[in-house]
């Protein structure tokens, strides 16, 4: 986070302006005296020039950010802890409120109610941590109103501009935090009577961007009506954690990795989704989409483009997201072959997918799915690419495994007996939970005679950065929207491509009525994904992950 304070830092010092910093105790200074120059010093001015970023004069300007739907789960639980985190930190300009927005009636006391048990001062330095939970929900508003009506929208205008009123420019973020049905009619209103005359204007909008490409083309056809794509931030909150963050480092700033990264040396890769609980009385939505839907098609393509990707030209957003698109055009549409669906059933006392009294009866929407993908280009040609996602199953995690070759002529190939695979070197980037990067080696065990054994070069970070403080996903994100940096975004034309990959099979899948494949909840899914990954001779690493603790 201290490299964020400081890339905001350098945005709003090359401005001259001053900047929120920390004053010691947490809470937002906005005096240009508080400012530590050293902190801006020259080797630290590489931000806002790394990343291309637009510059924000924050001495300026005041920054408003709207919350549609903010009486849901996802406000409460994820986007103002997160607002407040970055508020706590320094992170955000001095001139800065929140505003509430849903059809909720609700007065400002009740919503600043309402949130305040949610937040919580998880950073290191805890200081005065009610007094900046008190100065935040200060700053907090609620308006009520519809949707689909522009009055709602043009009272909160007027809201706005009333605390805006002391800044010549002010800028605004609009999170739409709702259900999709309600998407455009939402932007529209919320462009049309509720964008910044004087400042930019920036919309963050969550997933589902559609159900197949004819439904997401029309959604992008809706936001393009009233916004242009620079003003749009499609959010996918699993590339803003921090592994995935780190991704790009690990390999394109270390040697030892680069020139092991292509179809000479790496087998297969698997990135793996996993939890532990099912849609528990929410099943009515997951009903809709599914796993492949909710998951893979997004979370798990995009960390396969960026894990996929050539190197980019620079750091700068688009360089970055050209490249994904690369890989995504590259990669052949999914057929129905390549693919097992699976629905959890009931085990014990532990209830099936339909005994969700909110899921229709004789449900056939997947709750796991497992995929082979494959990239059609020099680096990466005939390797298997093996996708798994699912509800229920045994443990929480997301990890990405690669899988490299065989030793060509092995000299202790008697010493590793007949399963090769076995001792197979492995490179582990564990996501989620206790996040680590760790990578399998086989080495001799100490001793008198040969004996070979698997060990692993071990980073975890709850050790190894034990004084670093790892923020939300959404803090990360919701910090780049004020900066400007779409690097961790979804592109139009990156989302179209994403969706021509599955939009053929989600088709077939409904058409065919295809019965997902029971497993009972708590195991490690259907039988059947064991089966795909054999077909193209790979065996899911996760499955030692016990060992791997």
């Amino acid at each position: 986070m201290a490299a964020a304070l400081t890339l905001l830092c350098m945005c709003c010092q090359a401005a001259g302006a001053p900047v929120a910093t920390s004053n010691g105790n947490g809470l937002a200074s906005t005096n240009a005296a508080d400012v530590d120059n050293k902190l801006c010093a020259s080797s630290l001015d590489q931000g806002c020039q790394d990343y291309n970023l637009p510059v924000n004069d924050w001495a300026h300007s005041s920054l408003s950010v709207v919350v549609l739907g903010a009486s849901g789960d996802l406000a409460k639980k994820k986007i103002f802890p997160a607002l407040f985190a970055l508020y706590y930190e320094g992170l955000l300009p001095p001139n800065v409120q929140f505003f509430g927005y849903a059809r909720t009636k609700m007065t400002d006391v009740a919503f600043r109610e309402m949130i305040a048990g949610t937040l919580t001062c998880r950073v290191n330095s805890r200081e005065r941590c009610l007094e900046a939970q008190e100065t935040f929900l200060q700053r907090c508003f609620y308006q009520a109103g519809s949707y689909d009506q522009q009055q709602g929208f043009i009272s909160l205008n007027t809201r706005m501009s009333g605390q805006e009123a002391s800044m010549p420019r002010a800028n605004r973020i609009f999170f739409l935090s709702i259900p999709p049905n309600v998407f455009l009619d939402a932007t529209g209103n919320a462009a049309d009577c509720a964008s910044s005359r004087t400042g930019w204007t920036r919309v963050i909008v969550e997933k589902p961007f559609g159900r197949d490409s004819d439904s997401s083309k029309e959604l992008a056809e809706g936001l393009g009506r009233h916004l242009s794509e620079e003003q749009i931030y499609r959010i996918d909150h699993y590339l803003g954690k921090e592994l995935i963050e780190n991704l790009t480092v690990l390999r394109f700033s270390n040697s030892v990795f680069e020139p092991l990264w292509s179809r000479q040396h790496i087998r297969n890769v698997q990135v793996i989704f996993s939890e532990n609980f099912g849609t528990e009385g929410r099943g009515g939505y997951f009903d809709r989409y599914g796993i492949i839907r909710d998951v893979i098609q997004n979370h798990l393509l995009q960390i396969l483009a960026l894990f996929a990707m050539e190197q980019p030209v620079s750091l700068d957003a688009e360089d970055i997201r050209s490249e994904k698109v690369k890989v995504l055009r590259s990669m052949k549409v999914v057929s129905a072959e390549d693919v097992v669906v699976g629905q959890y059933r009931a085990k014990g006392n532990l209830p099936a997918y339909l005994d969700d009294s909110t899921v229709p009866v004789g449900s056939l929407t997947e709750t796991f799915a497992a995929v082979a993908m494959f990239i059609d280009n020099a680096r990466w040609d005939g390797v298997p690419f093996l996708l798994k996602a699912g509800k229920a199953l045994h443990k929480r995690y997301a990890e990405i495994r690669v899988q490299f070759r065989h030793v060509p002529g092995n000299l202790y190939r008697s010493k590793q007996g007949s399963n090769l695979d076995a001792h197979t070197n492995e490179l582990v980037i564990r996501i989620q939970p206790k996040e680590a990067i760790y990578l399998k080696i086989n080495n001799k065990v100490p001793g008198l005679g040969l004996r070979l054994d698997t060990s692993r070069l071990d980073l975890q970070y709850q050790s190894a950065f034990a004084s670093n403080d790892l923020p939300d996903a959404y803090e990360r994100l919701l910090l780049d929207v004020v900066n400007g940096d779409k690097r961790l975004f979804i592109r139009a034309d990156e989302l179209e491509a994403a969706w021509n990959l599955y939009t053929p099979l989600l088709h077939a899948l409904e058409k065919n009525k295809v019965a997902p494949e029971l497993y009972p909840y708590g195991s490690r899914g259907p039988v059947g994904a064991h089966y795909l990954a054999a077909k193209y001779g790979v065996r899911w690493g996760d499955l030692n992950e016990d060992d791997d603790e």
